[in-house]
C-alpha cells in the first residue's frame, strides 16, 4: 500500500501562483508514476499533470501547458505541482495519485484508471 498526503492549497487571487506537495510513504520503492488530477464542483474528475518516477517524463493537460509545472524529488517520494498565472476555472479539489504499473504508454498517465492509489484531495480557490 502507498500512502499519500497533499499540501499547500488555498485561496488565492487570479493571476496568482500556489506549490502543491504531495508526499507518499509505504510502498513507495515501486512507484513508476505520479500525477495531479482535479475535480471542480458539479463536473468530472479530469487530469493536470503526470510525470514518470525513473526518467521523469512530464505530461500535461492542455488547459494547464506553460503555466503548470510538475517534478518530483525521489529521495523525498514527494511531487510538486507549481501553478502559476492561476485562473478562477482552475478552481477543484486537486488529488495526487499514484501508480506502480510498469505500463510506459501515454495513456496510463493521463487517465486515472492508469493508478492505484490515491490522495484525500486539497482545495484550490481562485478568486477573480
Amino acid at each position: 500500500q502507498v500512502q499519500l498526503v497533499e499540501s499547500g492549497g488555498g485561496l488565492v487571487q487570479a493571476g496568482g501562483s500556489l506549490r502543491l506537495s504531495c508526499a507518499a510513504s509505504g510502498r513507495t520503492f515501486s512507484t513508476t508514476g505520479m500525477g495531479w488530477f482535479r475535480q471542480a464542483p458539479g463536473k468530472e474528475r479530469e487530469f493536470v499533470a503526470a510525470i514518470s518516477w525513473s526518467i521523469a517524463t512530464t505530461y500535461y493537460a492542455d488547459s494547464v501547458k506553460g503555466r503548470f509545472t510538475i517534478s518530483r524529488d525521489s529521495a523525498k517520494n514527494t511531487v510538486y505541482l507549481q501553478m502559476n498565472s492561476l485562473k478562477p476555472e482552475d478552481t477543484a479539489v486537486y488529488y495526487c495519485a499514484s501508480r506502480s504499473t510498469p505500463y510506459s504508454s501515454s495513456v496510463y498517465y493521463t487517465n486515472g484508471y492508469g493508478y492505484e492509489y490515491w490522495g484525500q484531495g486539497t482545495q484550490v480557490t481562485v478568486s477573480s
